[in-house]
Formats: structure tokens, sequence, C-alpha cells
């Protein structure tokens, strides 16, 4: 029986692979990468560098590229949806094709794989199929959730109180509580709350050596942070941020 393993890498820096990770990484045959081009390089470079680090003996990077995806789509579930399913054939012939009976291979994950990540229910895709049988095995990470929390030295919650974590698409509809954790927002969507009251802490690259790190006011600092982003991104080719929107 084949064996993959979802392994959940962190937000970005190596140091937050935990022992659990560590020890499947030692055990890996193929680590599969999904090629997302040229602009986002530096996440596969960082993929490398943390298999380099912690995977001791020899073992296959299997690549692919992956399948392009409407950005702006009249119906946002349908186009994920779809795009889901060319991922699925992708991930499926890769675990076929290059992975033996009796190897472990793995997917390496930003963050956590439960929190806004495709792979499990692709995977999950994958094997309703039933052309290729393996044990399933997923590992957390540490989120950029936690990391950002971290770096600006917050709790999430307060005393009793929820937290809501969600996407810039469901923040444009309004705050949907007095915490709330924004994730996946390329259209800086925090400029839609106009509430005096409401204090950021945004991160970017958050726990590597391009973290940038902005918390006040929110109607003092939206357009820094909008301004900042747009350099990174600029800089970069890609970005990853986060931000916690807290009602004084």
């Amino acid at each position: 029986m084949r064996k993959l393993s979802i392994i959940g890498i962190g937000a970005g820096n190596p140091d937050y692979i935990t022992v659990q990770a560590i020890k499947a990484l030692e055990t890996v045959d193929a680590v599969f990468l999904v090629d997302k081009g040229a602009e986002k390089d530096d996440l596969a470079k960082l993929r490398r560098e943390i298999c380099g680090r912690y995977i001791k003996k020899a073992y296959r990077m299997v690549e692919a590229r992956d399948p392009e995806r409407d950005r702006t789509p009249d119906d946002y579930g349908a186009a994920v949806t779809a795009w889901h399913d060319k991922r699925a054939s992708i991930f499926e012939a890769m675990i076929r094709d290059e992975l033996a009976d009796g190897q472990h291979g793995a997917f390496l994950v930003w963050g956590d794989p439960s929190l806004y990540d495709s792979t499990l229910r692709i995977v999950d895709q994958v094997a309703a199929m039933k052309t290729v049988a393996f044990e399933l095995d997923v590992i957390p990470g540490i989120t950029s959730v936690q990391a950002l929390a971290a770096r600006h030295r917050i709790a999430l919650n307060r005393i009793g109180g929820p937290v809501h974590i969600t996407t810039g698409r469901q923040l444009a509809k309004g705050m949907p509580g007095d915490d709330v954790v924004v994730m996946l927002d390329g259209e800086c969507t925090f400029k839609t709350v106009k509430e005096s009251n409401v204090d950021i802490y945004w991160g970017a690259y958050v726990g590597t050596a391009d973290e940038i790190l902005v918390a006040g006011k929110l109607i003092e600092r939206s357009a820094e942070i909008e301004r900042v982003r747009a350099e990174a991104r600029a800089r970069h080719g890609w970005i990853m941020d986060t931000y916690l929107l807290r009602k004084a």
C-alpha cells in the first residue's frame, strides 16, 4: 500500500516545522510539488529548503504545473470546483505514476492543511476515483494566524470571547464580530470597514526574513498598509498576508 502524507509546514519559516512533521519528512520517498509559476518561485524554493534541511535520505522531488484558474469569475464556486477537478487529475497521475507500492509520498502545505487550503479536498477527490489506493496521514502545522498573533504579541480572543476567521470576500459584507481574522484578501478589503473604533494587526511574510508588521487604528494605518502591501507584492511578485481586526 502506498502511503501519502499531507504535511503542514508553517508560515514560511523553516523553524516552524514541528517535530512530528520532521519525523514524517525523514521517511518520504517522494515530495510532490505543484509549481505555481515564476512569480511564486520563492514558495517552491522554500519548500526545497525545508526538504534539504530535514530529509536526510534519498528522495525525489516530483513536480507538476498548477492548472490555470479564473481569478475573476462570475460564479466563484463553480470556478473553484473546476480548478479542483483539474488539480485532482494531476494529483492522481503523480501518486499513481511516481509512487510505487510500499513507498511514502508527501504534499507540503503552507500553514496547516485544515485552514483555507484545498489539498485535503483534492486528495479526497483522488481517493474517490478508486484508480490508486493509498493510506492517508495528515500532520498539522503552524498557521499564519498563529504566527501573526505571536509576532504582534497578542491573544486572538478576549476573555470568554469568540474569534471569527474569514476571507476578504466575506469581510466585504461587513465585520461578522468584534475580533475578526482575515485571510485571502487580495483587495485590501479592510478599507471598507469605516468604524473609528477598530484596530488592525497586519502582517505579511510572517516569520520570514521579509516579514512586515503594521498595527494601530485602522482609520490611521489603512492607507499605509495598502501602500506597503502593493510595494512588497511588486518587489517579490507575490504576497501572503493576514490580519486581525479588533473593535476597541
